[in-house]
């Protein structure tokens, strides 16, 4: 089957846009997760009905039995503008026979080792899209522009959120 960005249910989601117009109220919600702890480095992550298994490459002391946090914070900002990137493109009548995103982090591990001298997150993160399609270069660079200006992930993690915490002791 032929993939194509005109399956995503364009009049469903103007629906959605439209009640949101109407009452703003209708736009907010609170997304949750919850990951319990497997064993050595080895957790699992819930969100609705769906997991994901994360761990450490073994030089980090793990098993490499998932896919590490950094990647799928990778992983997470190039799946948000993958839809974007389709869902945009849909909505401007742009068809994409086919794109990939390759995604990369460059990091000092020292920081997560807490040894001084770097910090424990990514220095950078960037990007390729590559894409099979009839538009013209400057379609597709105005689409990318639009995608990362509205994209929820590309915000958090250029611009930052904040994050608070709490221990709760169970037993």
């Amino acid at each position: 089957m032929a993939k194509s960005c005109f399956s995503i249910d364009l009049s469903r989601l103007n629906e959605f846009t439209d009640a949101v117009k109407e009452d703003p109220e209708k736009a907010k919600f609170t997304f949750k997760t919850e990951t319990v702890w497997q064993d050595g480095s080895i957790s699992k992550t819930k969100a609705r009905s769906f997991e994901i298994k994360t761990d450490e490459p073994e030089p980090l002391g793990g098993k490499d039995s998932g896919i590490d946090p950094i990647e799928l914070l990778l992983s997470s900002v190039a799946s948000c503008v993958s839809i974007g990137f389709a869902t945009q493109a849909a909505k401007r009548g742009i068809d994409l026979k086919d794109f990939r995103i390759e995604t990369e982090g460059d990091i000092d591990v020292r920081g997560y080792l807490g040894i001084e001298g770097a910090r424990p997150g990514f220095d950078n993160i960037r990007y390729t899209i590559k894409v099979d399609s009839s538009a013209s270069e400057e379609e597709l660079e105005n689409l990318l522009r639009t995608v990362e200006r509205i994209s929820p992930m590309f915000d958090n993690v250029s611009n930052g959120v904040s994050i608070s915490s709490q221990i709760e002791k169970i037993n």
